[in-house]
C-alpha cells in the first residue's frame, strides 16, 4: 500500500519573545521540527541549519534501515555545520537546538528525537506520547522523585540534558514504527505542552479532522495561555494514496522559513530539491558565491556603522566634546565578569585608549566557575541586555544554572546542561483546558527566574547529563 503523510505546520513567536527560534517543517513524507536555544546566541540559525539539511530526504525511497543512516548521517553532518558555524561566527557560540522529526520509509516511520519538544501519536482515538524529555526534570521522574504532573510546573523544567550544538557525539535517539493509515502524528515545540494542558491537546488532536485546523487550533490555544515562548506544531496524517492523495508542496514555518545570514534556503519545489542534491553529491554550494540582498548589505551596514559609531565615539571624547556620546555610552547595561563573579554593568563593554566606557554597578556571588561553558562563553564577552529588569532577569536565571551546576559536580557528573532561552520572566501560565492561565507560586518561567521555593522532589536546583542513548 502506498502511503504518505497529509500534512500542516504553524508557529507562530508568541506574546513576548520578538524572534522566532523554532523551524518546522511539514512535507508528504517528512515532519521536522527543531526548537532554536541560545537567544543572542543564534537559536534560528541553530534551528533552520538542523531542518535545511532533512528537507533533501522528503520523497525519497528508503527502506527501514536506509532511511535511518541516511537520517543519522544528515543529522550528523548539519550538527558538525553548527561546529563550524560557531566557530567561524564567535556571535554564534552556544547555539543549540532540539529536533524531532519523523521521516516515512514505505511501510514504516523513522523517529529521531533530541532534546525536550515532543512527540504524539493518535491512533483509535486515544493519544499516546512517544518521545521522552531530554531533560532534569524528566531524569526525576524517571528516579521517580518527582511525578509528570509535577513536573509539569517544575520551576527548571526548562534545563535540557540533550541537545545539538555542534559538539561531537551529540547523537539523538532513533526507533522505527510501523506506519499505520489513520494515525495522526503531532510533534510540537515546549511552546505548546508547557502552556496548554494535555487534556485540551488530546481533545483537539481527536475532534479537529483536517491537519491545517488541528494546528491553527493547537496555535491559537497557545497564544490564549499567554504564549511567553515561541509555538510550533506540525501535524501529519497517514493516509493511503489510493484514497487521498496529498498536497506535494511542503510548508516550512518558523526561523526556517526566513531567508538569512549562515543559512540556506531551503529547497520547496521538486526540481530545487533535484539541484540542491546534484550539488551537494558533486561537493558544489549554490550559496558559495551567493549573497542575500535582505542580509548582505545590512550586515555589512551595520557593521560599518558600529564601527563608525565607535570611532565618533573616540573622536568625540579626545576632542573634548563627548558628553553626549558618554551619556548615551553610559545608559547601556550588560551582564558580564567582574573579578570572577557575574556582574551588572552600565555602559558599554569598549575601551577607547586610556578611557573604559564601563563599570560594574552590581557584582553578584555567582561565581563564573560555577556555570557551564555555554554561559561562560557569552558573559566574556558580555551579553548586551535592554534595561536593568532584564539583567536582573538573566542574573537569577544564571543563580539557577550555578546551584544546577554544583549539584551535578557533586554528583560526579559533568555540568553541559544548557538552558533553553535568555528571555524576561513572565508569569508562567497553569495549562488548562480553558486556554487561560494564572502564575503558579515556585515557579520559573522559560529562562526567567524563580519566584521562590526550591525545586519539588530535588535537594537543591541542578541539572546533569545523562549518557547518549
Amino acid at each position: 500500500m502506498a502511503i504518505a503523510f497529509n500534512f500542516a505546520a504553524r508557529s507562530d513567536v508568541g506574546m513576548v519573545r520578538s524572534n522566532n527560534e523554532d523551524s518546522g517543517y511539514a512535507g508528504p513524507h517528512l515532519l521536522a521540527m527543531a526548537d532554536g536555544m541560545g537567544g543572542h546566541a543564534g537559536g534560528d540559525v541553530a534551528s533552520s541549519t538542523i531542518l535545511g539539511a532533512l528537507v533533501g530526504l522528503d520523497g525519497e525511497s528508503f527502506s527501514g534501515v536506509d532511511a535511518t543512516q541516511a537520517l543519522l548521517r544528515r543529522i550528523t553532518s548539519a550538527n558538525a555545520e553548527l561546529g563550524q558555524l560557531a566557530h567561524d561566527d564567535p556571535d554564534l557560540d552556544g547555539m543549540g537546538t532540539t529536533l524531532i522529526a519523523i521521516l516515512r520509509a514505505r511501510d514504516k516511520l523513522v523517529l529521531a528525537h533530541i532534546g525536550d519538544s515532543r512527540a504524539f501519536v493518535v491512533r483509535d482515538g486515544v493519544v499516546s506520547q512517544i518521545t521522552k524529555d531530554h531533560s532534569f526534570v524528566q531524569s526525576l521522574v524517571d528516579e521517580g522523585r518527582l511525578t509528570p504532573e509535577e513536573a509539569s510546573t517544575h520551576p527548571q523544567r526548562s534545563l535540557v540534558t540533550r541537545v545539538l550544538t555542534g559538539a561531537d557525539g551529540e547523537e539523538p535517539d532513533v526507533v522505527v514504527r510501523q506506519a499505520i493509515v489513520g494515525d495522526r502524528y503531532l510533534i510540537c515545540s515546549d511552546g505548546l505542552t508547557d502552556y496548554v494542558a494535555r487534556d485540551t491537546i488530546d481533545e483537539v488532536l481527536t475532534t479537529e479532522r483536517k491537519p491545517a485546523d488541528c494546528a491553527e487550533r493547537l496555535v491559537q490555544l497557545a497564544l490564549r495561555s499567554g504564549a511567553p515562548d515561541n509555538v510550533t506544531v506540525v501535524i501529519g496524517d497517514v493516509v493511503d494514496l489510493t484514497k487521498l492523495v496529498p498536497s506535494d508542496s511542503p510548508q516550512i514555518v518558523g526561523a526556517a522559513a526566513a531567508v538569512r545570514r549562515h543559512t540556506r534556503p531551503i529547497p520547496l519545489t521538486p526540481a530545487a530539491k533535484a539541484a540542491a542534491l546534484s550539488d551537494e553529491a558533486s561537493g558544489r554550494s549554490r550559496d558559495e558565491d551567493v549573497e542575500l540582498a535582505e542580509e548582505g548589505s545590512h550586515s555589512r551596514t551595520a557593521t560599518l556603522l558600529r564601527i563608525l559609531g565607535i570611532g565618533l565615539v573616540a573622536a568625540i571624547l579626545l576632542v573634548g566634546g563627548g558628553y553626549a556620546a558618554w551619556a548615551w555610552s553610559q545608559a547601556q547595561v550588560y551582564v558580564g565578569v567582574n573579578d570572577g563573579r557575574v556582574a551588572v554593568f552600565k555602559g558599554v563593554d569598549q575601551t577607547l585608549g586610556p578611557i573604559t566606557l564601563s563599570e560594574a554597578e552590581t557584582t553578584s556571588g555567582i561565581a563564573i566557575d560555577d556555570l557551564p561553558d555555554f554561559y561562560r562563553a557569552q558573559l566574556d564577552r558580555g551579553i548586551t541586555m535592554e534595561d536593568r529588569a532584564d539583567a536582573a532577569a538573566l542574573v537569577g536565571n544564571l543563580e539557577v544554572q550555578a546551584q544546577a551546576c554544583r549539584y551535578a559536580k557533586s554528583q560526579g557528573l559533568a555540568c553541559t546542561t544548557v538552558a533553553s532561552t535568555w528571555v524576561t520572566p513572565t508569569p508562567t501560565p497553569t495549562p488548562s483546558s480553558t486556554g487561560s492561565s494564572t502564575p503558579t507560586p515556585g515557579s520559573t518561567p522559560t529562562g526567567g527566574t524563580p519566584t521562590g521555593g526550591t525545586p519539588t522532589g530535588s535537594p537543591s536546583p541542578s541539572a546533569t547529563v545523562s549518557p547518549n542513548a
